[in-house]
């Protein structure tokens, strides 16, 4: 499967359809002489490129709309760029991102346009009480809207054990809780304020259930256990809640009633690509479910130089997720 994006290298693809087209907020990867290590810090990415498409066949170009936001327009940020997402309500654009503040700590911003393809004007303050990376912003059918954030090791969520508003220092870098019978941590989630900007309540808990106990996913479970890349989309009524697992490099998915979770287990959706990370986001697209994620093929491996794919991807009669059409 080619790359979608060839201009560039780009990851962590959040795809939406606005105005009858797909829209994709991926990071901008470059190089960098930073070495690689598990804090992260070799993905220095500065800015944003938005693209978009009128059709998903091979064939249709891919327009690159250029960059809408970067580094030095953010007041608060002083670097790393990561993975982004956007989402619309009451005829306004919303970009979110991640960003390391003055102090090192990740926060997650917002800048706001009048079109999908930016430009994005940042508010000057990240929302109040964010914290960790991988913002993913879900509307729901009744205009309610939810952002979904957090990512373990660098991404710092390991370090809010004590509350949402404490900074455990101590637990920086490649560390996660771990041992017998103590639960993963969960992402995050809080409902948006009616004009996007901030939370409307404070920030909870998302919990993956084992569907085999009915009991939150245990720390140790690697293959299984939350890491990053928070994305909900919503199926025949029910929420599916999907992410990353990080070091054991799946993407998989839980299954639950309201946009809060708790999310049960339900499988995964794409096996390890080349490269260290994975990262995804699902649309519907013309009747059609697509997957899109990124591999490290175009850079022959190198782990912080990404490009966006994407590929169809089914349900079956339970509603299971499943990479091959059902018969």
């Amino acid at each position: 499967m080619a790359p979608l994006i060839t201009n560039i290298y780009t990851a962590d693809p959040s795809a939406h359809v606005f105005e009858g087209r797909v829209y994709i907020y991926p990071s901008h990867d470059r190089e960098t002489d930073i070495q690689f290590n598990d804090n992260g810090d070799q993905y220095d990415m500065a800015d944003y490129h938005v693209f978009s498409t009128e059709s998903l066949d091979p064939a249709a170009p891919v327009v690159d709309h250029g960059v809408v936001l970067k580094t030095e327009d953010i007041p608060w940020v002083s670097k790393q760029l990561w993975a982004p997402d956007a989402a619309t309500k009451n005829g306004k654009y919303y970009l979110y991102f991640p960003a390391r503040d003055k102090e090192g700590i990740f926060r997650i911003g917002v800048a706001v346009g009048d079109r999908p393809e930016g430009p994005f004007t940042p508010d000057p303050e990240p929302i109040k009480g964010s914290y960790s990376i991988d913002p993913a912003t879900f509307v729901d059918d009744d205009g309610e809207a939810y952002l979904y954030f957090g990512g373990l090791w660098g991404g710092q969520l390991q370090c809010y054990q004590k509350g949402n508003d404490v900074f455990d220092a101590s637990w920086q870098g490649p560390k996660e809780p771990t041992g017998e019978g103590v639960p993963s941590l969960g992402a995050r989630v809080a409902k948006l304020t009616d004009d996007m900007r901030q939370f409307a309540e404070e920030v909870r808990d998302v919990v993956i259930l084992a569907p085999e106990t009915g009991e939150p996913l245990l720390a140790d479970d690697h293959d299984r256990r939350f890491f990053e890349a928070a994305w909900v989309h919503k199926y025949n009524g029910k929420y599916y809640f999907s992410y990353s697992t990080g070091d054991t490099h799946y993407l998989a998915y839980g299954v639950g009633d309201s946009p809060y979770g708790p999310f049960t287990y339900g499988g995964r959706i794409l096996e390890p690509v080349l490269g260290w990370t994975t990262h995804h986001s699902i649309v519907e697209f013309q009747g059609r479910w697509w997957l899109f994620h990124h591999d490290c093929e175009l850079s022959k491996g190198v782990d912080h130089l990404r490009s966006v794919k994407v590929k169809e991807i089914f349900y079956d009669k339970d509603g299971k997720i499943v990479t091959e059409k059902p018969e």
